[in-house]
């Protein structure tokens, strides 16, 4: 069983930006602009999953859409998206490379219980053996599915900005830099996504994540 801090209440959050706040000035000036920040907390299961792997590469809007159009189709469960027709899928706006992730995901037959009590990282590795999971996705259902505190995605494009912008760089960070830059955010890197994404909206007008 995992002894990491799992992010549950409006108060985890608050807590884990409190302690950013102190920590980085700039991080308590990106709050001061946001205001309290968002939970961010989903179920966990399939279902999560599948809306990543609909989210990735897209705009929010995009992935909205799509996700919607799923839902109403009642497509949203591993054996509803076995039984489906290619066709049926590609209406609710899957491409033809997310019709084979879902399909793969739904033959994953992956134990979502045992995730739950799983270290974050043994979890992404377990993820990422999916075809259609890559780290991003990964990343994702562990702090929004799971409520890990202290998992962090630097390869997401939004938060790269959003940090591009807070702390004035010359150019978005890479993937590898911003990990590292993220370890000085440590055990509350989970909530400095939260404030990055939050961040993200008020620079520029727009939701970075769903």
């Amino acid at each position: 069983m995992t002894d990491e801090r799992i992010i549950e209440t409006p108060a985890c959050v608050a807590e884990g930006a409190a302690w950013l706040a102190a920590r980085e000035p700039r991080f308590a000036t990106a709050l001061a602009a946001t205001g309290p920040l968002p939970l961010r907390r989903r179920r966990d299961g399939f279902a999560a999953l599948l809306d990543a792997i609909v989210s990735q590469q897209l705009s929010v809007a995009a992935a909205n859409t799509i996700w919607r159009r799923l839902k109403a189709a009642g497509l949203t469960g591993p054996r509803k998206i076995m039984w489906a027709s290619d066709d049926e899928l590609r209406a609710c706006g899957l491409s033809r490379q997310k019709i084979r992730y879902a399909r793969e995901l739904a033959a994953a037959r992956i134990d979502y219980r045992a995730l739950r009590e799983a270290p974050s990282e043994e979890v992404i590795e377990r993820l990422v053996k999916v075809p259609g999971i890559g780290r991003w996705t990964a990343e994702i259902y562990a702090m929004f599915s799971l409520g890990r505190a202290d998992v962090f995605a630097p390869a997401d494009l939004a938060l790269q900005e959003s940090a591009r912008v807070l702390f004035k760089l010359p150019a978005r960070p890479r993937e590898r830099d911003f990990r590292a830059m993220a370890e000085a955010w440590s055990p509350w890197r989970g909530v400095a996504a939260r404030a990055l994404w939050a961040y993200y909206r008020v620079a520029k007008d727009r939701e970075g994540i769903r």
